[in-house]
C-alpha cells in the first residue's frame, strides 16, 4: 500500500487532470460529492498539517512578520488596489469585477501546500499563510466590502468567516495531536504514502467542484471559454506575477509557495455565504477557476523549475 501511494504521489499531478476530466464527463458523480466538499476539504487540511508537524509550523511562524506582511499584500493591499482600477473604469457592479475582487479577497486555497509538494517544494510556508491569511480574513475584508457595497452584505461573510477559521484550527489541532502520538517522526517512503493520499483527496474534491461547470459547458461554451480565459489569466498570471516579483527582490526561498498562494484563494468561501442574486452569474468562474488551480502543477513547473529555485 505504502509503494502504491508513493507512486501516486511522484505522478500526483496527472491524478488533478483525471479529477478535473472526471467533474466534466461525471456530472453525476460530482454532484452526490458536492455537498461533502466541506469535510473534504479540512480532510485534506488535516492531512496536511499532520505531513508538515507542528514543530515545522512553529520553526516557520518564527518569522510571523513576514507572514503577516504576505497576508496583508495578498488579502487587503492587492484586492483595494484592483478595487480602484475597477471604480476607475466604472466596472465595480459587473460580474467580472465581483469575481476578481472576492478571488483577491479570500484567503489561501486549503489546497495550495498540497499543490506545492506536487511542484517539488517545502509546503510549510504556504501552510503559513494558509493559517495565518484565515486568521486575519474577519479583519481583512472589512475595507474591502466597506469600499465595494456590491461585494454583498459584510454580516454573513464574517461569520462565515469565523466558522472556517474555527473549523481549521480545530482540523489542524488534532493532526497535530494525532502526528504526536502516532508518528512524530516520518520516514521518507511514509511521507510520500501520505503525498500519494493527498493527491488521490485533491482528485476526488475537484470533481465535486466540477458539478456546475459540465451543464453550462453543454448549454453555453463560448461563456465557459470566457470564464475559463478569466480564471486563467487571474490565476496563472498572479502566480507568475508574485514568483518572479519575489524573485526580483531577493526572495527566492519561499517564492514558489507564496506564488502558488497568490494565485490559488478560497474563492468558494464567500460563494457559500453571499446571497444566490450576487453568486448565481459566479458559479461557472467557480468551476473554471479549478482548471488552472489544478493544473498548476503540470503548467507552473516550467516557470518553478529546480533550477531557477535558490534555496
Amino acid at each position: 500500500m505504502l509503494r502504491a501511494l508513493g507512486f501516486v504521489a511522484h505522478n500526483g499531478r496527472y491524478a488533478l487532470v483525471l479529477g478535473l476530466i472526471a467533474g466534466l464527463l461525471l456530472p453525476g458523480v460530482a454532484l452526490t460529492l458536492r455537498p461533502w466538499l466541506p469535510q473534504m476539504i479540512i480532510f485534506l487540511l488535516f492531512l496536511t498539517a499532520f505531513r508538515v508537524g507542528v514543530r515545522a509550523t512553529v520553526e516557520g511562524f518564527s518569522d510571523f512578520r513576514g507572514a503577516l506582511k504576505i497576508t496583508l499584500v495578498y488579502q487587503l493591499a492587492i484586492p483595494l488596489v484592483a478595487l480602484g482600477i475597477f471604480a476607475a473604469f466604472g466596472i465595480t457592479a459587473t460580474p467580472f469585477a465581483i469575481a476578481i475582487l472576492l478571488m483577491l479577497t479570500a484567503p489561501s486555497l486549503t489546497g495550495a501546500p498540497n499543490i506545492t509538494i506536487l511542484l517539488g517544494h517545502d509546503p510549510e510556508p504556504a501552510f503559513r499563510i494558509l493559517i495565518a491569511g484565515t486568521a486575519l480574513l474577519p479583519l481583512t475584508l472589512i475595507p474591502v466590502f466597506w469600499l465595494s457595497p456590491d461585494l454583498g452584505g459584510l454580516v454573513p461573510i464574517l461569520t462565515a468567516a469565523l466558522k472556517l477559521l474555527g473549523a481549521i484550527w480545530v482540523s489542524v489541532l488534532l493532526a497535530f495531536l494525532a502526528r504526536h502520538f502516532i508518528s512524530p517522526h516520518l520516514e521518507q517512503r511514509q511521507t510520500d504514502a501520505i503525498d500519494g493520499f493527498m493527491a488521490i483527496t485533491l482528485a476526488v474534491v475537484v470533481i465535486g467542484l466540477m458539478s456546475a461547470l459540465g451543464p453550462a459547458l453543454r448549454s453555453d461554451p463560448l461563456l465557459v471559454l470566457k470564464w475559463l480565459a478569466v480564471a486563467m489569466v487571474a490565476n496563472l498570471g498572479l502566480q507568475t506575477f508574485t514568483y518572479y516579483t519575489l524573485r526580483a527582490f531577493g526572495k527566492s526561498k519561499n517564492a514558489v509557495p507564496f506564488a502558488i498562494v497568490a494565485g490559488n484563494r478560497n474563492f468558494a468561501l464567500f460563494l457559500i455565504a453571499l446571497p444566490a442574486a450576487t453568486t448565481e452569474p459566479l458559479l461557472i468562474f467557480l468551476g473554471c477557476y479549478q482548471v488552472p488551480m489544478y493544473l498548476s502543477p503540470i503548467l507552473m513547473k516550467y516557470i518553478y523549475r529546480p533550477k531557477n529555485f535558490k534555496k
